[in-house]
């Protein structure tokens, strides 16, 4: 649990963490591991031609079984994949079953890949306790050919086709379907699921719930013998028994549900059965190998094929088919409600009381978890958000198989894959042997890890759950993955693509994380990668810097589209392209070693010497990014009179050309900075003594370098970085103006400068042009379902935000810049790198109108009742409006949002609201301290919305007066009597819920009121810092969390 005070309390989530930790009881064997996408990966294609989208496409998925994964709507398996359980719907509309979550290929998308649902990762918890998960399920046929249809006609200028423009959910004719899993008290392999669907509509709706449990298919490449098969078999009409080989022996049983009819009849659910095989019939025209395939279900329910499932009720593949459509269906408002259990106990009775009290116990300890992680006062509003975006990390986790012997050259018990496939890609990385659990950037268009994603990702995980930030970090190290010659794997379209070396970077925050929330450092962890990357470092060092100048190449980065020509190829030109970028992000690297070497110096000596090393390393990439040959008056990266960094063609010596784009190539040299403790290097003698060598014996260089090492900034601090002041002031002149880069939802990715003046430049009667594009990408390089020439892309303005705040921690106040420009108002950095964060938690906050930016003006999204609380975390943002693009679940580096409301969420104004001058700040924080801190209560926020409960006599929840149909509904104002504070609600929760002991309760208010000492602290600290003539009290959120320093 996050310490306050210096007082630790353990949450009933903590508790499962640290048994889990401690290997005690291991709570995550099971999760929401199972993909949202498995078809059209690069791991299921087996073509001559490397072609995934056409090889694997969705209409094959219900028939064809996967070989390296499986995918459903809120799937759970365990964390191999072998089991899994997930939920298929039908509405009597549709041609087929709703199996798995539909959306477009990147060749029939207008912008690329693109899922075409409606579903919300609502809730989660680290250990898997507490889930939900919403889907919403048109009650008229889903629009599959419109979808297909519409967004074929439509160009790259064109905005995508979603399926809320299609009038499937007009007159509200759909249904809300709310999956929730919980886990027993004491046993982590005892699971519960509940399903609630409510119709929305005016009218009665059939609807069909029909969960089902199955096995990855392992029996049929001929790599295990035929003893190990599986097997699904009822054993009573509510229960099927499952026996595997690793697995054991367990149980399924479900409930009979509530009827919806006039008869008040129960309805009890239909067992089927089948086998998780291809069927090669209707896909090949080859007989199948047995009578029962993997779309038996569909054309068992659909079609009313008797003969498609197993009479004997048996197979690899089960469901339990819950019909709701007496007299028409569901009415309007009501509800449909499933309920069944996975265990180990042979058991044929399911309590409801119990089971919807365990639910709703679940609930609230998840409650508690994240309360306490950001306890401070902040809007509902903010709140919200957060909890959703934490929750969407914890549904992108996904196991993850690759193994590249067997994928490359084929099963035995399968015909051979086409010999030319091993040479379309990853042919290099032979010993890649992938099983495991990993943080997916987004649950359904990118199902496959992507190395600089995760380390982003890992920052918002630490929060929640450090070890398994650490495990990911740990994993790209290791010599499974980690290629022998030090490259870290990029993503499965390409392994050896090469990303911004941002590891060390995330393994140093995720360290001090852990330590700064926890209490706990892990050194092991933080040495061993830093081994690893040592070996990393040295391949970016002899790859991308070959003639060892100190400027490096690099390709791509991960920024797409970003530059004139596609720098992952050959420049039209002739020549290398030397690029600000990747030497930005080099120096950045040496300096995150740096830190690291710094921290293990303090437990080991001999890490002193390597901290010399990347000392020295990064003071020749600074002299570099300016002086290529130490010739004076010479061309660099620099340009003096732009006062921006540019990327340059050279042709050797000093033949160089600089290509004039403002975008953010120019801005990641602002990366690299770093600021060191005086009193941490008189502490290591050795580094010390090697840093005045260099100061006396390597003047040239130290004194034209853009670090400063003889000035001192605030608290004596030293800076290394790679601009200088006069550099940083120019370079923000274009940063926070807001006609360039600054937009009203954070920092976009390219100058608005170029929408009236585009780069371009013609090479052998070819024109290379740069212009900006806010929205989508209007080319289809990279797959044109990303833009890196305009939109707002959270992971990069993050680093950004980190850099002005390190700045600060030098510069203090002494160093005070116009924000924005033009505005005549002037402030620190530390209050830029806030104003920055306030805008990008606008692009997720209702503003005063009740609309959020994300959402386009979409009144369904801002203002319906049942849809206004739930969001998505898209890819990136326009530059100009905030509409959400791409990737619509991106919850890997766009939940860095999380960690921004964390660190900024108490401060944060509404969007469009004037940014308050400060003496108006220091009233808004007088006000929150006297209501909140100067009596014996914490912050109040409204009480949690009542939980959904059973009615013993009819089983039917919406008969119950005290549930609510939209529990998320924060426009309600309630009274002060109304209203209880965290603390209050968390004493309700332990008499009412939780059961406490009276030791357990005394803890429990002991703990509150550290908390509240805490907060009292954090308020008068705010208090303080926006009271006018105390701005020297300014104090950086998470500061501590970005340098070595002499003290944990």
């Amino acid at each position: 649990m996050p310490v306050f005070d210096n007082h630790e309390y353990l949450t009933e989530e903590e508790k499962r963490l640290k048994e889990d930790r401690n290997r005690t009881k291991y709570w995550k064997k099971w999760g929401p591991y199972v993909a949202e996408r498995q078809w059209a990966t690069v791991r299921e294609d087996y073509s001559a031609d490397g072609d995934a989208w056409s090889h694997f496409p969705h209409e094959h998925a219900r028939s064809r079984t996967y070989r390296w994964g499986e995918d459903g709507i809120a799937g759970v398996c365990d964390t191999h994949g072998l089991q899994n359980i997930a939920f298929s719907f039908w509405n009597e509309k549709d041609a087929f079953l709703k199996e798995r979550l539909f959306g477009l290929s990147n060749p029939q998308g207008n912008h690329g890949e693109s899922i075409k649902e409606a579903h919300f990762h609502v809730d989660n918890t680290p250990t898997h306790s507490y889930m939900k998960y919403l889907y919403k399920y048109p009650q008229a046929e889903f629009p599959y050919e419109d979808l297909i249809k519409e967004n074929a006609r439509r160009g790259r200028t064109d905005k995508e086709y979603q399926i809320l423009d299609t009038g499937v959910f007009e007159d509200n004719r759909y249904w809300d379907i709310f999956i929730e899993t919980a886990k027993e008290d004491d046993d982590p392999d005892e699971l519960l699921f509940r399903v609630t669907a409510w119709n929305r509509g005016p009218d009665p709706a059939p609807l069909h719930i029909i969960p089902q449990m199955w096995f990855r298919n392992t029996w049929a490449w001929g790599r295990e013998p035929e003893s190990n098969k599986p097997s699904l078999q009822a054993v009573g009409d509510n229960l099927v028994k499952s026996q595997h080989h690793q697995l054991g022996e367990r149980y399924l049983l479900l409930s009979p549900s509530p009827g919806v009819g006039p008869s008040g009849e129960d309805v009890h659910p239909k067992l089927i059965f089948t086998e998780n095989d291809t069927n090669t019939e209707l896909l090949y025209k080859v007989p199948n190998k047995q009578p029962f395939v993997k779309d038996g279900f569909h054309r068992y329910i659909v079609d009313g094929e008797k003969e498609a499932v197993n009479p004997a009720q048996t197979g690899t593949k089960s469901a339990a088919w819950f019909t709701f459509n007496e007299a028409g269906g569901v009415a309007p408002g009501e509800c449909a409600v499933v309920r069944f259990r996975f265990s180990k106990k042979n058991t044929d009775y399911l309590d409801e009381e119990e089971f919807d009290d365990l639910m709703d116990k679940k609930k609230e300890e998840a409650d508690d978890f994240y309360y306490r992680i950001s306890p401070l006062p902040m809007a509902d509003d903010l709140r919200n958000i957060q909890r959703q975006a934490f929750a969407g990390m914890m549904w992108c986790k996904q196991h993850y198989l690759f193994i590249w012997d067997e994928w490359a050259n084929g099963d035995p018990a399968q015909p051979p894959p086409p010999p030319e496939r091993k040479n379309i890609r990853n042919q290099t990385w032979k010993h890649l042997h992938c099983d495991d659990i990993l943080s997916m950037p987004d649950s359904w268009e990118y199902p496959f890890f992507a190395a600089w994603d995760t380390s982003f990702h890992c920052i918002t995980l630490a929060m929640i759950d450090p070890e398994f930030a650490k495990k990911q970090l740990d994993l790209f190290t290791r010599e499974w993955y980690c290629h022998p010659n030090g490259q870290l794997p990029a993503y499965e379209w390409n392994f050896s693509d090469v990303n911004p070396p941002v590891h060390a970077w995330a393994t140093f925050r995720v360290f001090k994380i852990e330590r700064k929330l926890y209490g706990r450092q892990d050194l092991d962890f933080l040495e061993r990668v830093f081994q690893k990357l040592l070996i990393n470092f040295t391949w970016w060092v002899n790859r991308k810097d070959v003639e060892g100048k100190n400027v490096f190449e690099g390709g791509f980065l991960g920024l797409d589209n970003i530059g004139l020509f596609n720098r992952s190829e050959p420049l039209p030109t002739g020549g290398t392209l030397e690029q600000a970028d990747s030497t930005g992000w080099m120096a950045f690297y040496c300096l995150n070693m740096l830190n690291m070497a710094l921290e293990l110096a303090k437990h080991r000596r001999i890490y002193e010497d390597i901290a010399s090393k990347f000392f020295e390393h990064f003071i020749l990439i600074s002299d570099a990014m300016t002086f290529r040959m130490g010739q004076k008056d010479e061309k660099s990266l620099w340009n003096d009179e732009d006062g921006f960094y540019y990327d340059a063609i050279s042709w050797g010596g000093p033949w160089i050309q600089q290509l004039p784009v403002r975008s953010l190539v120019g801005l990641i040299p602002l990366y690299a900075t770093l600021t060191l403790e005086p009193e941490l290097i008189n502490k290591l003698p050795s580094f010390k003594k090697r840093v005045e060598w260099f100061m006396q014996n390597r003047e040239d260089v130290a004194e034209r370098t853009m670090f400063s090492i003889r000035k001192r900034g605030k608290g004596n601090r030293i800076l290394l970085s790679l601009v200088n002041e006069e550099r940083l002031t120019k370079i923000l002149q274009r940063m926070l103006d807001e006609d360039e880069f600054l937009s009203e939802h954070g920092i976009r990715s390219l100058s608005k400068y170029h929408k009236e003046h585009p780069f371009s430049m013609d090479v052998n009667g070819q024109t290379f042009k740069v212009g900006y594009v806010p929205g989508d990408s209007d080319t289809g390089l990279f797959g044109g379902n990303s833009n890196w020439r305009g939109p707002i892309w959270l992971c990069v303005n993050f680093l950004l935000v980190e850099s002005l705040q390190r700045f600060y921690l030098f510069f203090g106040q002494s160093l005070q810049v116009e924000c924005p420009v033009g505005s005549g108002e002037y402030m620190h950095l530390g209050h830029v790198a806030e104003e920055i964060q306030h805008r990008l938690q606008h692009l997720f906050a209702r503003d005063d109108n009740g609309r959020r930016s994300i959402n386009g003006g979409n009144d369904v999204l801002d203002y319906d009742e049942n849809w206004r609380d739930y969001l998505w975390f898209y890819e990136f943002f326009d530059g100009d409006s905030g509409r959400g693009l791409g990737a619509t679940h991106q919850c890997g580096w766009t939940g860095l949002i999380a960690k921004m409301i964390h660190d900024t969420g108490v401060s944060c104004r509404l969007p469009h609201t004037p940014r308050t001058p400060r003496i108006g700040m220091a009233h808004y924080f007088d006000d929150i301290f006297h209501r909140h801190a100067g009596g014996t209560q914490t912050p109040k926020t409204p009480r949690s919305p009542h939980h959904l409960r059973r009615n013993s006599t009819t089983r039917s929840i919406s008969a119950r007066s005290d549930f609510e149909f939209n529990g998320l509904d924060d426009d309600k104002e309630l009274t002060d009597d109304e209203a209880t504070s965290p603390v209050d609600r968390r004493r309700s929760v332990t008499s009412s819920v939780v059961g406490l002991s009276n030791g357990s309760a005394r803890e429990r208010e002991e703990t509150d009121q550290h908390l509240q000492n805490y907060i009292t602290s954090q308020l008068e600290r705010l208090k303080q810092e926006r009271s006018e003539g105390e701005a020297d009290g300014y104090v950086v959120p998470g500061g501590e969390e970005f340098e070595a320093t002499a003290t944990p």
